[in-house]
């Protein structure tokens, strides 16, 4: 028995395939910045989960030979093309005929495309008036194309083969990309090939920079087994570390939490967390731990704090509020912020932070707080308190912690440091309360 179940093991290895896939989104507005793509780094999450890995990212615009020196090139390059965009009724949407050409075919009328088409603009959309001639083109694909079923819009998947290489369109619509990926693209890649389990493990460091990190664990980084990679993601303050590995689940599994445990203690004097999870839900699992509540005072950040901590889902158990004291009249008349430390040391200052955090602590009736003030940009600094300067208070009614932090970047990345920076001080202070 114990033999068979090695050789299982030892055929799983010897037929896994690793897979290249490349993933090419088409648009315009992708170049100029007007819309970010979303859709590639959600496909890859989804196709990494499966053992299939991203070979390339290509973004390019509404050109005809532009998009098809980009299929050339992926063809060359993996084994699977995922496309998205280029797909929609306008004259702009190039992407299908393209497609058509490149692979020698010609466009008919799905007649189930149709009917589906026609269903959605009478029954769903409602829309009065006949199907234009636009919309009917949406039920058109190449005939050397298979057409995978979008039930939840207009435009179809195509999935099309060439040389041994697959190549599947998309919408660049975000829930019919997702709608198309996960009812066609992967089971079908799950079938067709066998694919390797790919496993991570990240931890996050806080107080070091990256340079300073690697120079401590280089000794772990060398010794490393050779199907094991370490990837270094910085942020200001922050670094996450980032273990892959590959191969059949099990060994894979083991072998990571060998190499991860080491990892930690290696870090241990600076490791913030050892998931890969943003400090939001970290924050509500130690307040529901605890069975405690929260609440925010922030001025620049407008808010972004108690929006952060509310994306979370159940944090409404443990988050009551916020107050948005933007103005100084506010940090008066609500925090009861005093006038004279407001008229001596200004708004940003460790005297006004603490000061609105035990206002707001009385206000919402809270267990704990954190209060952040500070100077976002791109004016309003000054020699004394330059534009990212930052005061941020937590603490409850027994104790308060400040911190002071200059952020260097724009209006937008300041206000999301100072929010990332606030929260993480405010789990550590929830998790070490007794």
């Amino acid at each position: 028995m114990f033999k068979r179940q090695l050789l299982y093991k030892f055929a799983a290895l010897f037929f896994m395939e690793n897979i290249k896939v490349s993933i090419i989104t088409i648009g315009d507005e992708l170049l100029i910045g007007q819309v970010i793509d979303t859709n590639s780094a959600w496909m890859a999450q989804q196709l990494n989960e499966i053992g299939a890995w991203v070979h390339r990212r290509v973004a390019v615009g509404d050109v005809e030979n532009e998009i098809w020196q980009a299929l050339d090139d992926e063809n060359a390059a993996s084994d699977v093309i995922l496309i998205t965009g280029g797909l929609g009724p306008t004259a702009d949407d190039i992407t299908k005929p393209l497609l058509c050409k490149y692979f020698g075919g010609k466009m008919v009328m799905h007649e189930e495309t149709l009917e589906h088409v026609t269903y959605l603009f009478g029954h769903v959309f409602k829309r009065p008036m006949p199907l234009l001639d636009s919309n009917r083109k949406q039920a058109e694909v190449p005939d050397v194309a298979t057409v995978l079923k979008n039930y939840v819009g207009t435009a179809p998947g195509m999935l099309f083969e060439k040389n041994g290489k697959i190549f599947i369109s998309m919408p660049g619509v975000p829930h019919e990309m997702k709608f198309i990926m996960e009812k066609h693209v992967l089971p079908l890649l799950k079938q067709r090939f066998a694919l390797p389990y790919i496993g991570h493990r990240t931890l996050l460091t806080v107080g070091i920079g990256e340079s300073f990190l690697a120079e401590r664990i280089k000794n772990f980084e060398s010794s490393l087994p050779q199907n094991i990679r370490l990837a270094y993601l910085p942020n200001y303050g922050m670094v996450r570390l980032r273990l892959t590995a590959q191969g059949e689940k099990e060994s894979t599994e083991k072998k990571l939490d060998e190499v991860f445990s080491i990892l930690k203690n290696e870090v241990k004097d600076v490791l913030a967390v050892d998931e890969d999870i943003p400090f939001e839900i970290l924050l509500g699992r130690f307040l529901k731990e605890k069975n405690k509540t929260v609440t925010t005072a922030e001025s620049c950040t407008g808010g972004y704090i108690a929006h952060l901590i509310t994306s979370v889902a159940g944090s409404s158990d443990y988050f009551k509020g916020s107050v948005v004291s933007y103005d100084n009249s506010i940090k008066e008349n609500v925090l009861h912020v005093s006038n004279e430390t407001l008229a001596s040391v200004g708004a940003v200052s460790e005297e006004t932070v603490k000061q609105m955090l035990k206002g707001v602590l009385n206000v919402m009736r809270t267990d704990y707080a954190v209060a952040v003030s500070g100077i976002m940009g791109p004016g309003g600094g000054s020699e004394e308190k330059p534009v990212g300067t930052v005061w941020m208070a937590v603490g409850n009614v027994e104790r308060v912690e400040t911190k002071k932090m200059h952020f260097r970047f724009d209006r937008k990345r300041n206000i999301e440091l100072t929010s990332v920076n606030a929260l993480y001080l405010l789990c550590m202070f929830v998790k070490n309360d007794s």
